[in-house]
């Protein structure tokens, strides 16, 4: 069992922390024998001078700003090591920290950093997190006990397969955190901290949060729809009963069924047998991934 890995780096606009962030990786690099892609993704300021002086990276380099996923994206098509890292060029990361994840690694099809007390915490972020970490715990059906780490080791050959599924922005990291457990792969969560990043961050939070709570949902619709329709249906036929008992009996005695009773009943059973279909073809579409 070989554990070749290749750290994959997107910076864009990273000017402040880039330099640093390389510097503090590079001895952890030679002694374990990594490979380094960092994806220059369309940065307008002196981000390509900084990544010019490292001569130990591989450099791919977007014309445009294409965003984070698409990043990660044009890493994993560069790398030819079994297991590849994500890493943050914003000096949030600890090299450290990715080497404890690497020796951990056995046979899991990902590891996960978990950020633990002592980590820099964004106040102005939390509620929004919060609310998004609620959903995913509920889509998915287990508590995660990191939604959207940056730093993780994944199995190239695993990830390959999802990742016609991922955004090309921001949400990367979310969604294959949904797709690898909504599909029983092998996820492990091991404690690490982070940094106050360097330089400012370029995520909307409004924008990209409702895209990332979207995106969780397709996912969830993609791998396991029932989770999504079936508790509205029942929510639909257990209103109509109440309905109809409450109103109905006491105040509608000579209609056989209120009219809005039906309809609310007509409108669950027709969701259950919605569900039914996406689940079939929820079945099809995942057996199609990866061929």
């Amino acid at each position: 069992m070989t554990k070749e890995l290749t750290v994959i780096i997107p910076a864009y606009n990273e000017e402040a922390g880039i330099s640093d962030t390389l510097a503090h990786l590079k001895p952890f690099v030679e002694r374990n024998g990594w490979k380094v892609i960092v994806i220059n993704d369309g940065s307008t300021d002196n981000t390509k001078d900084a990544l010019n002086m490292n001569s130990f990276i591989r450099v791919i380099t977007h014309k445009v700003n294409r965003g984070y996923g698409a990043s990660l994206k044009s890493g994993l098509s560069g790398a030819s090591t079994e297991l590849v890292a994500f890493y943050d060029a914003d000096g949030q990361h600890r090299p450290e920290e990715l080497e404890k994840l690497w020796n951990a690694w056995s046979d899991q099809d990902m590891i996960v950093g978990q950020r633990v007390k002592g980590s820099h915490f964004s106040i102005s972020r939390a509620p929004g997190k919060w609310i998004l970490g609620k959903t995913a715990n509920f889509l998915a059906g287990r508590k995660i006990p990191d939604l959207n780490s940056g730093l993780r080791i994944v199995k190239k050959d695993v990830i390959d397969k999802y990742v016609q599924l991922f955004p090309d922005g921001f949400s990367f990291s979310t969604t294959s955190t949904i797709a690898f457990l909504s599909d029983k792969k092998l996820v492990e969560y091991l404690p690490i901290t982070t940094s106050k990043r360097a330089g400012k961050s370029s995520v909307n939070q409004v924008k990209d949060g409702f895209n990332t709570a979207l995106l969780i949902v397709r996912l969830i619709v993609l791998f396991n729809p029932l989770k999504v329709f079936l508790p509205v249906s029942f929510f639909l036929i257990l209103i109509s009963l109440i309905y109809e008992i409450l109103w109905g009996y006491i105040y509608s005695p000579h209609l056989r069924m209120l009219p809005g009773a039906l309809l609310t009943f007509l409108t669950g059973i027709i969701i259950f047998f919605f569900a039914l279909i996406m689940d079939q073809i929820s079945q099809i579409r995942r057996n199609s991934i990866g061929k």
